[in-house]
């Protein structure tokens, strides 16, 4: 098969798949969540097979014990949750009020209206008509988000069948992968192993690291922010260990938030304000210096620019389910273009062939 066709068939492989997440993008998620539930697991269960275990007896144990602990945590989080959403929900309004009239008389005994030329009856009708948007659309997002939470978590597609689809994928996971090697191009086969090796050791160590890393910032924030007395400091915590797997958004979406609760609720208590900044700035000094370089490290190595916008992108065209599957993509496009551009640089395209030496001398 000649180069051409080569490229033909690839690209037309992965349109058709593009299309196929696209059409059944709002059936998948049961899909998509049990396979990474699989392939998580998969190292695990060949570790207890290895004490002597077959694997109908490993997978059990796996999901066993995965079933057993979300429901515990769903049984004890989510009657505090569901007040505290409601509650968020409820005060967002006096809150974002409470934080205009702060600006307000902050902005009034300093001297940047002159500075800025704005006057204070100006500043109070931009700062409430922006406010007022900004705590519509939050209510709202929070509202449909915790709403569309709650339809996914009571539906019986997720949480009959992300089990099921999990345990015969992680049961047949080993015959699986030897199937699908032997459906590889044999000249070619050595090469695409390679290839997927490195995306498999990239994504299984970003992803494990990352949850890890989210549930530790989770816990750790939802306790800490707690402690200094921050109301829904439970929910904010797990929100931004939720969101702490897109770089740098979640701990700058919780930061905000936070402190604007605190300002809301501590001013003119400069000291309580203060706890809930030293509980991030602990927090960001954790996750960069110690949870990020220990457990995640450089194992996609893509930048954290590149993974933002593939989570956004994913996100917007196929959902939840896009942002699933943004991770290992990227991964995968990352290490395909770095053996492009390494054939790239060993083809006499780059090098050149000039006097016959490859030097591309003149």
């Amino acid at each position: 098969m000649s180069l051409g066709r080569q490229v033909f068939f690839w690209i037309s492989a992965l349109v058709v798949f593009i299309l196929f997440l696209f059409v059944f993008r709002t059936i998948l998620l049961p899909f998509v969540a049990g396979t990474i539930l699989a392939y998580l697991f998969n190292p695990v269960a060949g570790r207890i097979e290895r004490l002597g275990f077959n694997r109908l007896v490993a997978t059990l144990i796996l999901l066993g014990g995965f079933l057993l602990i979300v429901v515990v945590g769903m049984v004890l989080l989510m009657p505090v949750l569901s007040h505290q959403v409601g509650g968020f929900v409820s005060n967002l309004p006096g809150y974002v009020t409470q934080l205009q009239r702060w600006v307000v008389t902050t902005f009034q005994g300093s001297r940047l209206g002159s500075i800025f030329g704005t006057s204070l009856q100006d500043l109070q009708t931009s700062l409430g008509s922006v406010t007022s948007d900004a705590a519509s659309w939050l209510a709202g997002i929070v509202g449909s988000v915790w709403s569309g939470s709650q339809t996914i978590i009571s539906s019986a597609a997720l949480v009959v069948l992300t089990p099921v689809i999990a345990f015969y994928l992680l049961l047949d996971w080993d015959r699986m992968t030897a199937q699908v090697d032997g459906w590889l191009p044999r000249d070619h086969a050595p090469t695409i192993r390679r290839l997927l090796a490195e995306i498999n050791a990239g994504v299984s160590g970003y992803i494990r690291g990352q949850v890890s890393v989210c549930l530790i910032l989770g816990v750790y924030y939802a306790v800490g922010l707690t402690v200094v007395g921050l109301n829904f400091g439970i929910l904010i915590g797990i929100m931004i260990g939720v969101i702490s797997f897109i770089p740098y958004v979640g701990a700058t979406v919780g930061l905000v938030t936070a402190v604007g609760v605190a300002v809301a609720q501590f001013w003119p208590d400069y000291a309580s304000i203060g706890y809930v900044i030293v509980v991030f700035v602990i927090g960001q000094f954790l996750e960069g210096n110690i949870l990020q370089p220990k457990l995640v490290g450089e194992h996609v190595g893509l930048h954290p620019v590149w993974l933002i916008f593939a989570l956004f992108a994913f996100g917007t065209l196929f959902g939840f389910v896009g942002m699933l599957v943004a991770v290992p993509a990227s991964a995968a496009v990352g290490v395909l273009a770095r053996f492009a551009l390494q054939r790239y640089l060993e083809s006499p395209l780059y090098r050149g062939t000039r006097n016959g030496n490859g030097s591309g001398a003149s």
